[in-house]
C-alpha cells in the first residue's frame, strides 16, 4: 500500500517472495508498460492482477484490495477474459499503461451482475491525470440499472455532470430472468474538437472536447457495492 499526500491512498497491486524479489520486479516493470490484455492476465486466473492500481474514490484510507473475498473491501481478480470487481466502496481502476491522446476509442464491455434495488453506477473512466493523488482529474461515461446514463467530470474527489442521467434505450438493464448478468459495451469516441459516447453502438451523447479531459489514463469507475465482469477495455485509434 503506498500513501499519497492529504490521505489519498493508491493500492499497488503486486504478489512478490523475497527469494525472487529482483524476478518478480522485472516482471512487474514489463507488464507496467504494457497495456492489459483481457486474454493474457497479470499473474495468475483468481489473483488480483499485478500492475493494476485501485483507488476508493472519493479515497478511503481503509479501502483493501485483493482476492480473498472475506477479507478485502474490494474484491478484483483476474478471471480470463477479462477481470472481475466486487466492490464495497465506490472506486476507480486502472492500469498505469493504458494512456491515449489525440484521436483514440476507449471502450469498455461490462457484465453486471444482479444488482437487486440498487442504482449505484459503473463505467467507463477516460482522461485520467494524477489519479493517485489528492490532484485527481478525470471523465467518465456511466450506466445505472435504471436504463440512464450520465456524463461526469471528477475533480480532486468531487464530482459534477456534464450530462445529468439521462434514459437512452440503448442501455441493457439487469431484470428478473436476464440470467446471470447483462453486458453493455462502453465506448466514446474522442477527436480533436468533440466526443461522440456510446452505448452498445448506439450514440447516447455528443459533446464538445472543451468540456472534458480527453487526454491520459482510461479504466474503470464503479459505484458502491457493484458485482460486475470487465471482459475487454481497449483503447484504439480514432477516425
Amino acid at each position: 500500500m503506498k500513501g499519497t499526500s492529504g490521505g489519498a491512498v493508491v493500492l499497488l497491486l503486486w504478489l512478490s517472495s523475497p527469494a525472487a524479489a529482483q524476478e518478480t520486479a522485472s516482471v512487474l516493470a514489463e507488464w507496467s508498460r504494457t497495456r492489459p490484455d483481457p486474454r493474457a492476465p497479470q499473474g495468475e486466473n483468481l489473483q488480483t492482477p499485478r500492475a493494476w492500481r485501485v483507488r476508493a474514490d472519493p479515497p478511503h484510507a481503509a479501502a483493501r484490495v485483493g482476492a480473498e473475498r472475506d477479507d478485502v473491501d474490494i474484491w478484483f481478480v483476474n478471471m480470463t477474459p477479462g477481470w472481475h470487481v466486487t466492490t464495497g466502496p465506490a472506486a476507480i481502476l486502472w492500469h498505469p499503461a493504458s494512456t491515449a491522446n489525440g484521436a483514440y476509442r476507449p471502450s469498455a464491455t461490462i457484465h453486471l451482475f444482479d444488482p437487486g434495488d440498487s442504482l449505484e453506477p459503473y463505467g467507463l473512466l477516460f482522461g485520467g491525470r494524477s489519479l493517485g493523488e489528492d490532484a485527481s482529474d478525470y471523465a467518465a461515461l456511466l450506466l445505472r440499472n435504471d436504463g440512464t446514463f450520465s456524463v461526469w467530470r471528477c475533480r480532486a474527489g468531487d464530482c459534477a455532470p456534464a450530462v445529468d442521467w439521462t434514459p437512452d434505450e440503448a442501455i441493457v438493464r439487469y431484470t428478473p430472468g436476464s440470467g446471470s448478468s447483462v453486458e453493455n459495451v462502453l465506448a466514446v469516441e474522442v477527436r480533436e474538437d468533440e466526443l461522440d459516447l456510446s452505448v452498445n453502438g448506439q450514440r447516447v451523447a455528443r459533446l464538445p472536447a472543451r468540456d472534458l479531459p480527453i487526454e491520459g489514463i482510461v479504466g474503470l469507475r464503479l459505484g458502491k457495492d457493484v458485482n460486475l465482469h470487465v471482459s475487454d477495455l481497449a483503447v484504439t485509434p480514432g477516425g
